[in-house]
């Protein structure tokens, strides 16, 4: 098979003194997200999906919240490792999707670099980030957290 298709999914919550990081950028924000690495739910996400798509496992089978080697890891670091990892390196990414679901912060000052940091590490011009609200429902329309879904097209190299 030559092409793979992934889906990935994560959710962490928003807390003081912490950094707001997303798609590897630093949101300037009074709150940041809660996690045993970076806690960047759209790069957790996006590495799921890759993973699915090669058909090798997850993020919490690769790097374990338990396993202090991850702790406070910065994601994009870990995405190079997916990337590497045997079961994903056979294949390149042609496209990813990546929508951030947050009623706070605002996404769109940041969409460009965003892009432009998953670009460079993916090695693919085709990577879009959206961002989208809950209009004020559930745990990321109260702002307590965000969401982000990921969808990866791989391509056997």
């Amino acid at each position: 098979m030559s092409f793979r298709i992934g889906q990935g999914f994560d959710v962490h919550r928003l807390v003081e003194g912490r950094k707001c990081i997303l798609c590897g950028i630093e949101i300037p924000h009074r709150r940041g997200l809660l996690g045993h690495s970076d806690a960047d739910a759209a790069v957790h996400a996006l590495m799921d999906a890759i993973l699915g798509a090669a058909a090798a496992g997850d993020i919490g089978q690769l790097f374990p919240d338990k396993d202090p080697e991850w702790k406070g890891a910065d994601s994009m670091e870990l995405l190079a490792k997916v990337l590497a990892h045997p079961q994903v390196a056979p294949y390149r990414v042609v496209n990813a999707d990546i929508t951030i679901i947050a009623q706070e912060p605002k996404i769109a000052p940041h969409r460009e670099a965003m892009q432009e940091r998953l670009a460079n590490a993916l090695d693919c011009e085709a990577v879009s980030v959206k961002a989208t609200t809950t209009e004020k429902l559930g745990f990321t329309g109260r702002g307590e957290g965000i969401a982000a879904s990921a969808v990866v097209l791989l391509e056997k190299r």
